[in-house]
């Protein structure tokens, strides 16, 4: 247990703001092992927001809580994986090949696709969430942020790292087993079946549906996938997560 709390907090150190005690142990081995943890952090994040949402709902008109909802939801990861969306649609867009749709994502300086892309992003998650139904609105905040960290060790486990000279995301793909993407995967079936019943482990097929087919898109254009990969795909699977509780419920 004590472990399990160990590599909880390193999980939280990298996916949030939040100071978590005494800094732990950053290795490369349990920074693999720690994103099995993934997705208990994003119900941690999403718990958050059920908290936020219980403070706001009775002050505010419910679209100025949704759009705080998400301001929440920036500020306690950072916008850490919102860059990634936007170098990762600047790359896709502007290389004609691999190499230089890398070159692309690792410049700084954010396009006209990037903006466009972040901006639709961004709109799409706040007009998803606010036409959750509100008996259904609590399910939706905890398991939109669980979902999206899951797709991270999904593409991690399954794919390879792209960039030769390393970064971010190397030692996460590098070190990330099969039992870290069995307890991840887990860890959002037990959640959704426990917020949503049937309907929960339908979420998850379709889940895992469209991981598989943004890795095989991954794995053909580009040849694997980069922390700006999975930054990117959390966010995506996030807008995804709510879009398929809209069509369920």
């Amino acid at each position: 247990m004590k472990e399990r709390w160990a590599l909880f907090r390193l999980a939280g150190s990298f996916l949030t703001v939040f100071p978590l005690g005494q800094q732990p142990d950053f290795s490369a081995e349990r920074l693999g092992r720690s994103m099995g943890l993934f997705p208990a952090v994003g119900l941690a994040l999403g718990l958050l927001l059920v908290i936020s949402n219980w403070l706001l709902n009775p002050l505010l008109p419910r679209a100025v809580v949704d759009g705080l909802l998400l301001l929440v939801l920036i500020l306690a990861t950072g916008a850490l994986h919102l860059d990634g969306v936007a170098d990762l649609l600047d790359g896709l867009a502007g290389g004609r090949d691999r190499e230089s749709a890398l070159r692309i994502m690792k410049d700084s300086r954010v396009g006209a696709i990037g903006a466009v892309g972040l901006v639709m992003v961004l709109l799409l998650k706040f007009l998803s969430l606010y036409h959750v139904p509100l008996a259904q609105k609590n399910a939706a905040l905890l398991l939109m942020p669980t979902a999206g960290r899951w797709c991270q060790v999904f593409l991690a486990s399954c794919s390879s790292y792209i960039r030769s000279a390393g970064g971010t995301g190397a030692a996460f793909v590098a070190n990330v087993g099969r039992s870290e993407l069995l307890r991840a995967g887990l860890t959002l079936l037990l959640a959704a079946l426990l917020l949503l019943g049937v309907d929960g482990l339908l979420l998850c097929l379709l889940l895992l549906l469209s991981a598989a087919l943004l890795l095989h898109y991954f794995e053909r254009r580009l040849g694997g996938v980069s922390g700006d990969v999975l930054g990117a795909s959390t966010e995506l699977t996030e807008v995804l997560c709510l879009i398929l509780l809209l069509a369920l419920l």
